[in-house]
């Protein structure tokens, strides 16, 4: 399949999903499919009761792709997301009977109610696409996504995520509430989830990692990579900012602004891409000197932008 067939089929999902299951998610909807034609994974914080678990039982039924779930308590434990030995007393011997975490797909909800232990148990999977149990590395399925869910940090019985967790996440965004006349079609409508069960996929899985191709080959220029660099750099120095972005954060944007051109059909990286993104793929990594401050890295990022000069491509 062509390159800009790809385009046409990735949009045509994207589509088909904003308009008949996800109206109101759009942005939530794109970030995710960028996510996933990156390989990377996604952390969407919201209140609960609006959407987040359905965006990503959506995305998993429009791919095709296999779905695993793990709800996230306090006495989670590691071995509960990727699985353990049991012994099998009819062979006297252990067999490994894998965990949730052996689908394309896996939903971490609520991940902050899970104890800072479970939550570091993800950092191999989700940086290496494998997991070591018991000294033995199994590898984790192609194309592998992590979608977690957070409650807000100020609601009860919530750990907040180490910096080291958080910079796994390709991107972070939230959801919000919808319009009023579009809530309202909601209530009338009820719920989709039986909808979404019975979803036929649109792409393939070899459609899925042909796509991936077709993004790493988006050319990035000298001057775009540049505009990203400087951003790094000045995040690094700024008055509000504790540390600034990492090497890692600096590959993420990258990579990510090729997944929006790939989406926008084009076939290179123009500084609007990047701008479109940063926030989503930065935000969360900051460290910010002051509490205020935090809560609005948005808009320190967008205010760094507006000091750096736009290259022309």
């Amino acid at each position: 399949m062509a390159f800009t067939s790809r385009i046409d089929q990735f949009n045509h999902v994207f589509d088909s999903l904003s308009r008949d299951y996800l109206q109101g998610k759009e942005e939530v909807l794109r970030l995710s499919m960028i996510a996933l034609l990156v390989g990377g994974h996604i952390l969407v914080e919201d209140l609960p009761g609006l959407g987040k678990t359905t965006v990503a039982l959506a995305l998993a039924g429009v791919t095709g792709l296999s779905f695993g779930r793990v709800q996230c308590t306090s006495d989670l434990l590691p071995s509960d997301i990727t699985g353990l030995s049991i012994f099998n007393r009819e062979e006297s011997q252990f067999s490994f009977q894998p965990g949730p975490i052996f689908n394309n797909i896996v939903l971490l909800d609520e991940i902050n109610r899970a104890m800072p232990r479970t939550q570091s148990a993800m950092l191999e999977a989700m940086e290496e696409r494998r997991v070591t149990i018991e000294g033995v590395t199994h590898r984790l399925p192609e194309p592998f996504m992590v979608f977690a869910t957070q409650n807000p940090s100020d609601q009860s019985g919530t750990f907040l995520l180490p910096e080291s967790q958080l910079d796994r996440f390709l991107i972070c965004t939230g959801i919000g509430y919808p319009s009023v006349p579009l809530e309202r079609e909601i209530i009338a409508g009820g719920g989709i989830r039986e909808r979404i069960s019975s979803m036929v996929p649109l792409v393939s899985t070899s459609e899925i990692m042909a796509a991936r191709n077709d993004v790493q080959a988006v050319y990035l220029s000298e001057k775009v990579l540049t505009y990203i660099h400087d951003l790094v750099l000045a995040t690094r120095s700024h008055e509000l900012i504790l540390t600034g972005l990492s090497t890692r954060a600096a590959i993420n944007l990258a990579q990510a602004a090729k997944a929006a051109a790939f989406l926008s059909g084009r076939d290179y990286v123009a500084p609007d891409d990047v701008k479109a993104i940063a926030v989503a793929v930065c935000g969360h990594r900051l460290v910010m000197r002051s509490e205020m401050s935090a809560t609005d890295r948005g808009g320190v990022i967008r205010s760094i932008f507006a000091g750096i000069v736009l290259p022309l491509v």
